[in-house]
């Protein structure tokens, strides 16, 4: 199955980056990003043709370690993350560089890292970007500011790559069903509904099918919202 293309998928063992890591395994070999090995190793042995690739993003040695050996990649998917949510008044430093740290640094540098090899696959760059990258809330600036950056980002990369032949594309879901949404309701003190929110399945969905798009096509942005419940 060496002739399928590569698709390299963070934040890959929960999520949204689990449920795209399923979307793309049909179709693609699979490299399953995250921290956690253990689990990485359980969700490959799910997946047809998919392999664990453990590396923290934020480590910049390890990761250059795991980029050398990528010399061409057909797609990257962007969904590790993090949502450290506060007010402007009450956030501290450490706040705003967790999220500046993880949702913008570290993504810009394996983005960088992989450049060549998804040049030499004239490959493509996704996003996994929140409401938040579109409107900012009360509430959620430092993770909101992250977003934006990571918008800013993508626009530069789109414009600095698509004359190579690299597709860039940003999405942007409404609040979807995951842990991390769990998280943050718990934070705002609400109640959880699941219902209310999208399916991880439903953003992995867009993310493919932007991936699959014919060529002559680029889906530069999508915007998912969860419909009312009924």
């Amino acid at each position: 199955m060496a002739d399928r293309p590569l698709a390299l998928v963070t934040g890959a063992t929960r999520g949204i980056g689990a449920a795209v890591s399923a979307a793309l395994a049909p179709t693609h070999r699979v490299l399953l990003g995250g921290r956690d090995a253990d689990a990485l190793r359980a969700r490959a042995r799910e997946l047809p043709d998919a392999q664990p690739w453990p590396v923290d993003l934020t480590d910049a040695e390890a990761l250059r370690e795991e980029c050398a050996s990528i010399d061409s990649l057909d797609v990257l998917v962007h969904s590790a993350g993090v949502a450290r949510l506060g007010s402007v008044a009450e956030s501290e430093a450490a706040v705003w560089r967790d999220n500046l740290e993880v949702n913008v640094v570290a993504v810009a540098e394996l983005t960088r890292l992989v450049l060549p090899a998804l040049r030499a696959a004239k490959g493509h760059v996704v996003f996994v970007n929140s409401g938040q990258g579109l409107a900012a809330r009360a509430g959620w600036g430092p993770y909101a500011a992250s977003k934006f950056a990571v918008r800013a980002y993508a626009d530069a990369l789109r414009a600095e790559e698509e004359g190579r032949g690299v597709r860039v594309t940003s999405v942007y879901p409404g609040r979807t069903d995951t842990e991390m949404q769990q998280a943050v309701v718990s934070h705002e003190g609400g109640e959880y509904q699941p219902e209310k929110y999208l399916r991880p399945e439903s953003v992995a969905a867009a993310v493919a099918a932007a991936v699959t798009a014919s060529p002559d096509a680029h889906l530069t942005e999508l915007t998912i919202r969860p419909r009312p419940a009924r």
